[in-house]
């Protein structure tokens, strides 16, 4: 299962803000292999979360093509797409307890009741979440409710998850172990990842390769190791805490 994003530009037409159209990201060229999480990292504004958006389906495509084997995702809807989705506030449904908002999915794929109840079971056990299913998500603290969320985005099996700054709303110590609590699940489940921060140590402990991002261009892809032996630029030297 292999992500390949061809020059893609994402532009956003002029509003009552703005008089002329805004490049959120432009010519962007990528690729995600098989099991693969990759973070997309750079300072607010940068374009990061705009390109997410567009693999996802939630953004129109200026220009550019999105592969996932083999197939041209132009005119998939979000919905066919078969991407899981992990954003900021989790997004839960308050009127379902624990054990349905993550069973959610696997209803819409009309699962037999005895196969959901297993997969949530199993779902909450990998988040850390066991014998929490009865509980209202307004009992949970931010870190449960965005495993609560992970867990749900994991549930149909997606194909691909999507991570658009997941834990910027957490304190740091929380994040931080959340960061690697998900790699790890990631890793277990078999799942690649397309993951967006601006916190570059957040990015290295989830992401096996990290592309780096400024004013809508992708700047340098590498390891950890690539980025911090030979930074592309002094931009990115900078903004890596190189000296």
């Amino acid at each position: 299962m292999t992500l390949t994003l061809r020059h893609l530009t994402v532009r956003y037409p002029p509003d009552s803000k703005r008089e002329s159209w805004k490049v959120a990201c432009q010519d962007i060229s990528l690729t995600v292999a098989n099991q693969e999480i990759v973070a997309l990292l750079g300072p607010s504004g940068c374009g990061k979360s705009s390109l997410l958006r567009a693999v996802a389906g939630l953004e129109p495509l200026d220009s550019g093509r999105i592969i996932f084997d083999d197939d041209d995702l132009e005119r998939v809807a979000v919905h066919q797409r078969g991407f899981g989705l992990l954003f900021q506030d989790g997004q839960l449904f308050t009127h379902r307890n624990v054990e349905r908002n993550v069973a959610y999915g696997l209803e819409v794929q009309g699962l037999p009741k005895e196969e959901r109840v297993a997969r949530v079971a199993q779902l909450l056990e990998l988040v850390g979440l066991s014998g929490y299913g009865k509980r209202d998500v307004g009992t949970l603290s931010g870190g449960e409710k965005q495993r609560v969320a992970l867990a749900r985005a994991l549930a149909p099996k997606p194909r691909l998850m999507l991570l658009d700054e997941p834990f910027s709303a957490l304190d740091r110590l929380l994040r931080e172990r959340l960061a690697g609590e998900v790699r790890e699940i990631l890793v277990q489940t078999g799942t690649p990842g397309v993951f967006v921060t601006h916190d570059h140590e957040e990015a290295f402990t989830v992401a096996d390769r990290v592309a780096v991002m400024f004013d809508g261009e992708l700047v340098q892809v590498g390891t950890r190791d690539e980025l911090f032996a030979h930074p592309a630029t002094p931009t990115v030297a900078e903004f890596l805490g190189i000296e």
